[in-house]
């Protein structure tokens, strides 16, 4: 998958793409161990099978391809014609036929990869607009599907955990989460610490480091991100007065 002769000379955005492309063969090592049968499982997402999530990364790195072309050539070419349409073709992804839906994911990925590859230095800084509205240079489409396919590589449920993502990528998440928090006022009251251990312990703050009797929650930097994207509570440790005896959930952040 990881192409081999990148345009972009750039030290930093080289490693960027390694990371992308590190998380789609970890997320195509989590659906090669399914079985056909098994697509049909539940995953952590809420009424999403795990046809919808494959379905879902499949069609993410078309559109993604969609905006690099844009950077490309400088024809605006969106993500989605609308947000319909992207929930239309999760849904009807969801329904091929096991070998479709594989080869879904596998094209898709390759095409976004040679997108990228063949992308040359001056175009990377190009700008394009997200499924959200946000303009953001061509740059940020790695770190957009980065996310993508570490998380929902655990949504597959399919053995992997938090604990599988890298520690970087741990940290940009729990950054971009806290973030969009602060962008929307809901994270008031609440201060993030997480711990990650690389030769020494480092703890990591996020929120309202202002609030004077804030909820605090803490515990290892996976199981932090864990809990910030709404999956799982395991191993954090909430006081404050928000919890009420038991962890408070995390507030939305997309």
């Amino acid at each position: 998958m990881a192409a081999r002769h990148d345009q972009t000379t750039d030290p930093g955005l080289q490693e960027n793409l390694l990371q992308a492309r590190r998380g789609t063969a970890f997320f195509a090592r989590k659906l090669n161990e399914l079985t056909d049968a098994q697509l049909d499982g539940d995953t952590l997402l809420p009424d999403w099978t795990r046809r919808h999530v494959i379905a879902h990364v499949g069609y993410n790195a078309r559109a993604i391809a969609r905006l690099i072309e844009w950077a490309a050539t400088g024809i605006e070419t969106p993500m989605y014609p609308s947000p319909e349409a992207r929930n239309h073709e999760i849904n009807f992804g969801a329904t091929l036929s096991p070998i479709a839906l594989r080869n879904l994911f596998d094209h898709s990925a390759v095409h976004l990869s040679v997108e990228w590859r063949d992308l040359p230095d001056a175009n990377w800084t190009n700008e394009v607009r997200t499924a959200q509205g946000r303009t953001v240079p061509a740059t940020e489409t790695v770190w957009m599907r980065t996310r993508e396919v570490w998380i929902h590589a655990v949504d597959l449920n399919n053995g992997a955990t938090f604990n599988d993502i890298p520690t970087p990528i741990l940290e940009q998440l729990l950054k971009d989460i806290t973030g969009a928090w602060k962008t929307r006022r809901t994270d008031t009251g609440l201060l993030i610490k997480a711990t990650t251990t690389a030769g020494t312990d480092t703890n990591l703050t996020f929120g309202d480091t202002t609030a004077t009797n804030p909820t605090i929650i803490t515990g290892p930097l996976p199981a932090v991100v864990e809990w910030a994207t709404g999956r799982g509570t395991t191993g954090i440790t909430a006081t404050g007065p928000r919890t009420k005896g038991t962890t408070p959930s995390a507030p939305p952040w997309i």
